[in-house]
């Protein structure tokens, strides 16, 4: 990224043809605009990888569950956006989308608490309801809010910025979180099968040398087949094991989003140092 925004501002600065216009990343109103957009989906992607999983390793949920269980964070963005969009006249953009980060910050946070102890799906229906909320607000507006300043000749090309920051941050989340997720269940696993007084030695060895290859989420339904014709210590044993690790891994990975969800209401804060955005087919006519 960092060659290709040297080129372009290479390319623009002797006068010839660009892929992109540098000169769209003047606007400060485009610049934090497509900053917000990218956070945002990055808290979706990190959530949208980490949720799941839980769900379907922790609480062994088959897929109708997991969806249903999902159900108020998709209901509660599509409703919020919907009314955002309506009623959000008369109100500063930049505002809006600083409580919408808040919102999300708030209830990822509040799941993370919950993923070890939590033996129903319904523990997550009050987060997911002020995730989606949030996520909502930011959907009705962070596009405006960024391409609005933009001119009619170059909205196209602003627009396509926009929706690959939006892409890449959804790439990025998911990404991220799965990468931290697998890393620590590798890492927590083979240091509590180390400290285990009931795994031989032996065993411990081949644990290490296995996940090293081969890390994967896997629920104690899934494992319990692997394990057959261990002693029944040493089964009961790496379940535990199994259970804390991956516990603790969705935790790990949930702070991804967390983070994004931050990062985007310190990017919110910028936003409201900023006049509210002036349409550009407005602007032309005041001018």
């Amino acid at each position: 990224m960092a060659l290709l925004s040297w080129w372009l501002v290479r390319r623009k600065r002797a006068g010839k043809p660009t892929l992109l216009d540098p000169g769209l990343f003047t606007f400060p109103h485009f610049r934090t605009g497509i900053s917000g957009q990218l956070l945002q989906n990055v808290t979706l992607g990190g959530a949208m990888i980490a949720l799941p999983i839980f769900l379907q390793m922790t609480l062994e949920y088959n897929a109708m569950k997991t969806g249903l269980t999902l159900a108020p964070l998709s209901l509660s963005m599509f409703a919020v956006a919907l009314i955002a969009g309506r009623k959000a006249a008369g109100r500063r953009p930049s505002n809006i989308i600083l409580v919408g980060f808040a919102l999300c910050t708030v209830g990822l946070a509040l799941i993370i608490p919950v993923v070890p102890r939590t033996h129903s799906g319904w523990a997550l229906f009050v987060q997911l309801l002020i995730t989606g909320s949030g996520l909502g607000l930011l959907v009705s507006q962070l596009n405006n809010y960024a391409l609005s300043p933009i001119e009619e000749e170059r909205a196209s090309e602003a627009a396509g910025i926009n929706s690959a920051a939006g892409s890449f941050g959804l790439s990025f989340g998911l990404a991220m979180a799965g990468g931290i997720m697998l890393a620590f269940l590798a890492f927590s696993f083979t240091n509590q099968a180390e400290d285990s007084a009931v795994i031989p030695p032996a065993q411990q060895q081949q644990i290490a040398d296995t996940l090293e290859d081969d890390a994967q989420v896997m629920s104690n339904s899934q494992l319990e087949p692997l394990l057959a014709g261990e002693p029944e210590d040493v089964q009961a044993e790496v379940l535990r094991i199994n259970k804390k690790a991956r516990d603790r891994s969705l935790q790990i990975a949930l702070i991804v989003p967390v983070l994004a969800s931050l990062l985007g209401l310190l990017n919110a804060f910028r936003m409201r140092r900023l006049p509210d955005p002036v349409p550009a087919t407005i602007e032309g006519v005041l001018g």
